[in-house]
């Protein structure tokens, strides 16, 4: 396989490149920089042999691996974004290598004393004896999705220089802005012309995914009515104190932080007021799609109580889905989850099947016609400074990719039977 340092420096190649996206942006991609990695990576796939490469006007990048088989083999595709989140800050990453890792606290910076400490990330001790990657403590990692990336370069370059490894045909694609939410929203599916696909952009070794949350957002405006407070008896309608009234009527205990699993949430995470307009941004999530529809119509309800009660309009509630569970895609075919899951067997690896507590581009392209499970890509910590990838896991990956076009090649008529 993929020896390590050859791993290490790929990567280390990427998260230098600053590719923060900008959810304010209108563009696509939605920061300039982004094409500073779209424009290397693009290079890069065509120095290692790949074909058909291409990088539109929006940054997406595509290319093809032919196949060296006779006879018909599905096209598959391989999945990843280049971006990172706009949470915490991508530029200067500096990343820090720890080899044999001995499961004890990870000095980060000593400087401002930024530990990685296995008694608050108890996944590190996961990873005792391996090669860890880490930040300097002052900017992400960026393993959220250049691990992915990495991945799936390198075992086309794999599959490149050991040609007596049976494959059918191979499409890649990288996308911009993943972490604002438009990843797929200007991807060729048609173009793309694969069968199906895996995004690479799971967490833990053995992630295989193939639910995630129906979501949407919400943005509840409160008109008030400012007067004189000399003078307000009667008169003044505080938009706050009726904001604080409807924040108070939603489950309490219905929240990110006081659920887990399939259970869903209301989110607020947002929130500007003033006497005379107050705004509340939600974000409306549910694994189950009456449970979600509920949550919408909750929402609306509460509005149009305030409403009642005040005996005039002062509360508004804007409603926008944003991307929904593509379990009902997915179901169909569910011999592309079961070549996923052999594939990590024949790797040493244990599946972890599970529901994301998210969405991921794989979701979107999945009711665009690409059903698109998703796969670990081995970083964990996203969005933050103490974001770490271990080495062995992105190796890993690159053997469970390597592994599913190896089995997609021979005989994948034993996996569909089994859904007839």
């Amino acid at each position: 396989m993929i020896e390590k340092q050859h791993i290490i420096d790929r990567f280390k190649s990427y998260v230098i490149i600053d590719t923060e996206s900008d959810p304010n942006s209108d563009a696509t991609p939605s920061t300039e920089k982004q094409w500073n990695l779209a424009n290397k990576l693009a290079e890069e796939l065509k120095q290692i042999g790949m074909e058909d490469v291409t990088l539109d006007e929006n940054a997406y990048i595509m290319a093809t691996l032919p196949s060296n088989v006779s006879h018909p083999v599905p096209v598959i595709g391989f999945v990843s974004h280049f971006d990172t989140s706009p949470d915490f800050t991508g530029a200067n990453v500096k990343p820090q290598i720890f080899e044999n890792y001995d499961g004890k606290d990870i000095v980060l910076n000593k400087e401002q004393n930024i530990i990685l400490s296995p008694d608050y990330f108890e996944d590190l001790l996961l990873y005792k004896g391996q090669t860890i990657i880490t930040t300097d403590g002052k900017t992400l990692l960026g393993a959220d999705d250049k691990a992915g990336i990495t991945e799936i370069v390198s075992a086309m370059e794999y599959l490149i220089n050991h040609p007596e490894i049976k494959h059918g045909k191979i499409r890649v694609g990288f996308t911009p802005d993943e972490e604002i939410g438009r990843g797929a929203h200007k991807f060729d599916v048609k173009k793309f012309g694969a069968e199906w696909a895996y995004t690479m952009d799971g967490s833990q070794v053995g992630e295989l995914e193939y639910e995630n949350f129906n979501a949407a957002g919400a943005v509840v405006t409160v008109k008030g009515k400012i007067v004189h407070p000399g003078s307000a008896k009667g008169k003044m309608i505080n938009s706050m104190y009726i904001a604080t009234d409807y924040i108070n009527s939603l489950p309490r205990l219905e929240t990110p932080e006081h659920t887990e699993g399939r259970e869903g949430f209301f989110h607020l995470h947002g929130f500007k007021g003033s006497v005379d307009e107050t705004k509340l941004q939600y974000i409306i999530r549910d694994h189950d799609k009456k449970h979600f529809e509920a949550r919408k119509a909750m929402m609306q309800r509460l509005a149009d109580d305030l409403n009642e009660q005040q005996e005039m309009e002062v509360v508004t509630v804007e409603i926008k889905d944003q991307y929904f569970n593509m379990r009902e895609k997915i179901e169909p075919v569910m011999h592309i989850v079961k070549i996923a899951k052999q594939a990590m067997e024949e790797a040493g690896i244990e599946a972890i099947i599970k529901p994301i507590r998210g969405g991921t581009d794989g979701s979107q392209l999945s009711f665009m016609g690409l059903p698109c499970p998703n796969i670990f890509a081995g970083g964990h910590n996203f969005h933050g400074r103490y974001e770490f990838v271990p080495v062995e896991s992105m190796q890993k990956a690159v053997e469970v990719i390597v592994n599913i076009a190896k089995i997609t090649a021979l005989d994948i008529s034993k996996f569909k039977k089994e859904e007839e």
